[in-house]
């Protein structure tokens, strides 16, 4: 087995979390569940004996509360999973005042891992962002417009989101990867989970009927490669800074290559969850 490893997960209370939190945690790992629902959360925590936190990521405060809890309970996070998101319905805005899409799924994991930078730069920490083939399908970013106030979709909000995470992922890496974090972005594959429940695009057709079972694969196949990523060596096994799917480097949106697009994102970003850039 590879040495030990203090593992948190967010969105871990069900899906591809839950999924590769059960798998790591049976290879020996030290596994730290977050998920929405305390419910469901609680299910797979005490299931694994593992620590648990409830936050929901579409009010920022809870993510604050998160960070905190996380610092002071945990040390050392070897790895930070940032697989929380969703794909939603008409366009809202949160408690924060940020379309629902973009908080969820960019905003909060930007937030907690800048809240978290300094265990993670002392743990020489893995940040995983588990992200989509939709940031090449579907996204159209403008970051004069993050909130997609105009030609809003489903779909878009989603990609562009998706999109986000990879530019995260990117710039995380440019400005920490010399003091030994290391960032990756994947796309788990099409999967069978419950992230697009609350969404009125053609997602939920192919999510929440029937068709699920002819054209989706299981949770645990969408988990493969985020246990492989928290488990392998960055710069040995894949490269820090990329985006992957099936375990190789692979294109997406032409955006995710534009470093000026991944430095603004950062700043602007950090200026909505009033952080400094």
């Amino acid at each position: 087995m590879t040495q030990r490893r203090t593992i948190v997960i967010t969105g871990a209370s069900d899906g591809i979390g839950a999924a590769a939190a059960r798998r790591l945690s049976r290879d020996g790992h030290a596994l730290v569940i977050v998920g929405r629902s305390r419910e469901k959360t609680n299910a797979v925590a005490d299931e694994l004996g593992a620590d648990r936190y409830v936050s929901d990521f579409a009010e920022l405060d809870q993510v604050r509360d998160l960070a905190s809890a996380l610092r002071q309970n945990h040390p050392r996070i070897d790895v930070l999973a940032n697989n929380a998101g969703g794909v939603f319905g008409d366009r809202t805005r949160t408690v924060d005042g940020f379309e629902k899409t973009l908080q969820v799924n960019h905003l909060a994991p930007f937030l907690l891992t800048n809240l978290l930078i300094d265990t993670l730069l002392a743990s020489r920490a893995t940040v995983i962002a588990t992200s989509s083939a939709a940031a090449r399908l579907f996204s159209r970013l403008d970051i004069d417009d993050l909130d997609t106030e105009q030609g809003f979709s489903a779909n878009r909000a989603y990609g562009n989101a998706k999109l986000e995470n990879i530019l995260f992922t990117r710039e995380l890496e440019r400005r920490y990867g010399d003091r030994g974090l290391a960032a990756v972005a994947f796309h788990p594959g099409t999967i069978a989970t419950g992230f697009a429940s609350e969404t009125t695009s053609l997602m939920r057709f192919v999510y929440r009927t029937p068709l699920r079972r002819v054209l989706l694969q299981g949770p645990e196949t969408g988990a493969e490669q985020l246990v492989w990523l928290a488990t392998s060596s960055p710069g040995t096994d894949w490269e820090p800074g990329e985006y992957y799917e099936k375990r190789s480097i692979a294109k997406t949106s032409t955006q995710a290559y534009d470093g000026m697009l991944a430095e603004r994102l950062w700043e602007e970003s950090a200026r909505r969850v009033g952080l400094s850039a």
